[in-house]
């Protein structure tokens, strides 16, 4: 019998993955990959504009995967990159008008799924078990 443990994580990581497979197959019309709309969602979520790297880095993939995926939403008309005033080597991220409007259409469909997958939760626990995720979040972004 596995440990608790061993449970945790392995529900942790299928549940992350099953709860993007299930935005991923909400948001298929819209013909973007699962990396695409992450990047969009969090492209647009940020204070300013990211590099490359911390957007890589916070969609969970490799630099070069990143660029390729960062390319294809350049040519869509989705993304712009701009040199960093700071660091000629580093492009910044931002969206263009085009981008920002399939924000609102990922993040209106995700909301769905979001209602959809935690509309019969104890609110209570759905709190307990978020706080309990941030404080591991962080703990584990301090170690790194």
């Amino acid at each position: 019998m596995s440990s608790i443990e061993e449970r945790f994580s392995a529900a942790l990581h299928g549940t992350a993955r099953a709860w993007r497979l299930a935005i991923d197959r909400r948001l298929k019309h819209l013909g973007i990959s699962q990396s695409s709309w992450m990047a969009i969602a969090l492209t647009a979520k940020e204070k300013e504009p990211p590099s490359q790297t911390r957007l890589a880095a916070r969609v969970g993939v490799e630099d070069p995967t990143m660029v390729a995926t960062i390319d294809r939403l350049v040519k869509a008309g989705y993304m712009l990159r701009t040199p960093s005033a700071t660091d000629r080597r580093v492009k910044l991220l931002s969206l263009t008008e085009e981008g920002w409007r399939l924000y609102a259409t990922v993040k209106s469909e995700a909301e769905v799924v979001r209602n959809e997958m935690l509309g019969k939760a104890d609110p209570e626990i759905l709190r307990v078990v978020t706080e309990f995720l941030e404080s591991m979040q962080t703990d584990i972004e301090s170690c790194a």
